[in-house]
């Protein structure tokens, strides 16, 4: 599903270059659940940003579906993303002025979907979420749990080929936190593909493998359930952590 190979990001300035991504190579399948973590500055965020669309690498290749991304005019990109790729977001990223209805339905108004096939559909994910109930209120008058919430079925309602998670748990509380992950789990159990930033050990069990990142390259990528290395990219800087 995502093929990347010998990928990187500079970020300049007039005083200064730097450089966000180091020529990494990363294979994702379909169905595969794979977390990254590192130190803040690693360059997670900004791998995260590149395989979601919302910023563009400087050189290297990133496959998605078996078409090249890096190159690709941002009107493409979009299309491309709205097509395939659903985000959540510590934040939520919720409208607060608007309904919890119509943040769900926002991704199928984008997409041109009729209004009649929109109702069903975020009644379908709502009824799916247990949010069904909280479809009238407003994003403020929720819960954190019940806002992540509202933001998965936001960012399931177009059926994304890919969903990916940054720190979807980071401003939550520990009971919904783990209903969060709970959740993820439950998508993963049915076939979605996830690939998820975080900064906690305990979240990153929930996948199958976890990916370390330091200044740029990826250090290492553990399966989970097995607790081995299969991939370490530079043992040297991997000594250092």
């Amino acid at each position: 599903m995502i093929t990347i190979k010998k990928l990187s990001k500079i970020f300049r300035t007039e005083e200064l270059e730097t450089n966000a991504l180091s020529e990494i190579s990363l294979t994702i399948n379909q169905g595969d659940f794979v977390s990254i973590m590192g130190p803040s500055g690693s360059g997670k965020s900004t791998l995260l940003n590149i395989v979601g669309l919302l910023d563009s690498a400087s050189g290297g290749s990133y496959l998605l579906l078996d078409q090249e991304m890096v190159g690709l005019k941002e009107k493409l990109r979009s299309k491309v993303r709205k097509e395939n790729i659903g985000f959540i977001f510590q934040n939520f990223n919720l409208i607060d002025e608007i309904s919890v209805y119509d943040n769900i339905e926002l991704p199928l108004i984008y997409n041109n979907i009729p209004a009649a096939e929109r109702k069903t559909k975020v009644q379908e994910i709502a009824n799916k979420l247990n949010i069904a109930h909280r479809l009238k209120h407003y994003p403020q008058q929720l819960s954190g749990g019940q806002q992540q919430r509202v933001a998965v079925a936001r960012a399931l309602i177009n059926n994304p080929k890919i969903i990916l998670a940054d720190e979807p748990t980071g401003n939550l509380d520990s009971k919904n936190g783990n209903e969060v992950m709970e959740l993820l789990t439950d998508l993963h159990a049915n076939g979605a593909t996830i690939l998820m930033v975080t900064h906690s050990d305990y979240d990153a069990s929930f996948s199958q493998k976890t990916i370390l990142m330091k200044d740029g390259i990826i250090l290492s990528e553990k399966i989970n359930n097995r607790n081995v290395d299969v991939f370490v990219a530079n043992p040297k800087k991997l000594e250092s952590c």
